[in-house]
């Protein structure tokens, strides 16, 4: 007999709304009778993600971009229709900020490892000392248990020295990850590095060696960006991907208190003003200390997310050309964590993203806020903007005010992968797998914080409850 099911999906945000197109799909696909509710608390769908659309302006408070090697993500914007407002950034040079100074990153650097020796060897980014530290990675032996989880800074620190991973790989990797790279899993973020060492024993070479061929491309053809956004916004998006789903299917401004699991397999959501509602699937993709409330603290493995989610601010400011001397090409610059600055790197936006500036204009985007140190982002907006100009006229030397800005702050809103995730992670779906089986968690708390990793982490729980 073919009996309808029911899946509640906890959490409208990106993750939320992609399993409730992915559900939909697996309907459609096999004729099956599945019906489906999200539950959103807020008012507004879409999470971190969130555009300003104004006077020409195309701004995100979010998330600006994901990575176009994650192609799940591209997938399903095709889907949804938007595949034609796909655009890739513009590419150019990058800066480090060291010393007061702007260095360019070295050419050839791939997540700061080597992999061009001129361009390395002659970088005032390093003492002597600090370069020849690095090269020893040409000779040191790979680590005999590779798949023992070692944080990131630890790793790389063995293979190329302190000198390199705090002025060039430190400020790269925090921008992904808001975290302390001496805490930061290196299995869960950047697995690929610990095959290259398995595989090549020398990061340098083995770097080298996997990377693509010379573009021989024209100079007067322009290489492609690595980031891919969409022209109107990436709130276009969860626009439209709330869309293909029918409107009845999603209730906004609802609190959820508990989910209960009666008997008979059924669960029960219980919202806030005492209503319940029944199904026998629930998809939770809300942040872990909301999930962990919601589901009872005692299914939880000690230990893990101990270290809150890191709070970071940006500020997206505009200022008309002249104001701005760009006496540097590129798309902007990071910030070594020994500079005494209040911002952790600035975005060149109409410089990266073209599409998102009237002409005549000119958006810088910074950010502020550290793991260790996220006091700034408490602060008033106006306190934060002067922080900010005060770095900015130190840095590139601009003394002019914008004409206008806005404080978009992300509060709790990096959730922090440190050594052992994978396991843990493994550890409580196990737990789910035997005392709750049909619920699902998805979402960045688990499989990856950008925005491929929650629309993957959504397909992966839906696939696991229907397809498995």
């Amino acid at each position: 007999m073919n009996e309808r099911k029911h899946v509640i999906i906890l959490g409208g945000g990106i993750t939320g709304l992609a399993a409730a197109f992915y559900v939909q799909k697996y309907g459609k696909e096999t004729g099956k009778p599945i019906t489906f509710t999200v539950i959103e608390a807020s008012n507004r769908l879409g999470g971190k993600i969130d555009t300003i659309k104004e006077d020409g302006f195309v701004l995100e408070r979010g998330p600006d971009s994901y990575l176009a090697r994650k192609t799940v993500m591209t997938e399903l914007i095709k889907d949804v229709g938007l595949g034609d407002d796909l655009v890739s950034n513009e590419t150019g040079q990058a800066y480090i900020l060291h010393n007061m100074r702007l260095h360019p990153i070295p050419e050839g650097a791939v997540m700061g490892i080597p992999t061009k020796v001129m361009p390395f060897a002659t970088t005032p980014l390093f003492s002597v000392t600090g370069k020849a530290r690095a090269g020893l990675d040409l000779i040191l032996p790979k680590r005999k248990d590779a798949q023992q989880d070692i944080s990131v800074g630890h790793f790389f620190r063995r293979r190329l020295g302190d000198e390199v991973v705090d002025r060039l790989i430190e400020p790269l990797l925090s921008g992904i990850y808001a975290g302390r790279i001496d805490r930061l899993s290196l299995q869960s973020t950047f697995p690929q590095f610990v095959e290259t060492e398995k595989k090549y024993r020398s990061l340098i070479l083995g770097m080298k060696k996997t990377q693509p061929k010379q573009d021989k491309t024209p100079i007067t053809k322009k290489k492609k960006g690595a980031f891919l956004t969409l022209k109107g916004g990436l709130s276009s998006f969860i626009e439209t991907l709330s869309k293909a789903v029918p409107e009845e299917s999603i209730k906004t401004g609802v609190s959820v208190k508990a989910v209960e699991r009666s008997e008979d397999g059924i669960y029960s959501v219980v919202m806030e003003d005492g209503s319940v509602m029944k199904g026998d699937h629930v998809i939770v993709t809300t942040p872990y200390h909301v999930t962990k409330k919601l589901l009872g603290e005692s299914l939880f493995p000690a230990g893990f997310h101990d270290t809150k989610p890191t709070s970071v601010a940006t500020v997206a400011m505009s200022f008309n050309e002249e104001d701005v001397n760009f006496s540097l090409d590129g798309t902007g610059f990071v910030i070594a964590k020994s500079e005494k600055t209040s911002i952790t790197a600035c975005t060149w936006t109409s410089r990266k993203w073209p599409h998102t500036t009237p002409k005549g204009k000119v958006v810088l985007r910074c950010y502020v806020g550290r793991a260790e140190d996220q006091n700034i982002v408490q602060q008033p907006d106006e306190v934060i903007l002067e922080k900010v100009l005060d770095d900015l006229k130190k840095i590139m030397g601009v003394d002019s005010r914008p004409e206008f800005y806005h404080v978009s702050r992300m509060i709790d809103s990096m959730p922090q992968y440190e050594v052992g995730h994978k396991e843990y992670v493994k550890k409580l779906r196990t737990v789910f797998q035997h005392e709750l089986p049909g619920i699902r968690l998805a979402g960045a708390p688990y499989d990856g914080v950008g925005l491929p990793d929650c629309v993957n982490s959504a397909k992966m729980a839906v696939d696991s409850l229907f397809r498995s």
